[in-house]
């Protein structure tokens, strides 16, 4: 089991080790997720750089499960993603952004989606994203997930989420304000 790191975006060297030995794990018994890669590249760049590692930690230690899910030959990266079957459970109930926090009256939520992304040095999917993710796996059946919107929806007031249903990929809008037990949001992570 890891471990919350709420210090600093450095893990100890007992953290390192199990978070190392988790996503090697899921890495090997999901090869389906990422055919033409090896563990070994992928250590490799997890070792060479511990901030991405802290935030793959926090990743996990929210629910995310997250796994190599392709290459980006353009910038040398593996791109990883939260692969949990639904929105991972450690980041649900948040609106979209700060602007609809601060917009909610009553009933805030603790935080929003994208600040607690951009804490954990994060980013929220894309829709283009999040699509691919369902195609390497049906995720979100019984949740939704935020996903990044473009600038003149959020600028109506609005959001962008997704989840699956009725054997198919949706992918709606709401109040950016909102938020449910239900929705949470899954994120990538360039390594």
């Amino acid at each position: 089991m890891v471990e919350k790191n709420d210090t600093s975006k450095q893990l100890t060297p007992e953290q390192k080790k199990a978070i190392l030995a988790i996503l090697e794990d899921r890495f090997e018994q999901h090869m389906h997720r990422h055919e033409e890669v090896t563990w070994s590249s992928v250590l490799k760049k997890l070792e060479a750089d511990d901030e991405k590692l802290w935030s793959l930690n926090e990743m996990e230690v929210t629910g995310g499960e997250p796994d190599v899910i392709g290459y980006d030959h353009k910038e040398n990266k593996y791109l990883f993603c939260d692969c949990s079957t639904e929105s991972p459970k450690g980041r649900r109930s948040v609106c979209y952004d700060r602007e609809a926090l601060e917009a909610r009256k009553k009933h805030k939520p603790e935080t929003s989606a994208v600040d607690m992304a951009q804490a954990m040095g994060i980013e929220l999917l894309t829709e283009e994203q999040y699509h691919t993710l369902q195609q390497l796996e049906t995720v979100d059946t019984k949740t939704s997930s935020w996903i990044q919107t473009p600038a003149d929806i959020r600028k109506r007031g609005g959001a962008l989420f997704g989840d699956h249903r009725y054997g198919r990929t949706f992918v709606y809008h709401n109040g950016a304000e909102s938020y449910y037990a239900a929705r949470g949001f899954r994120c990538i992570l360039k390594v």
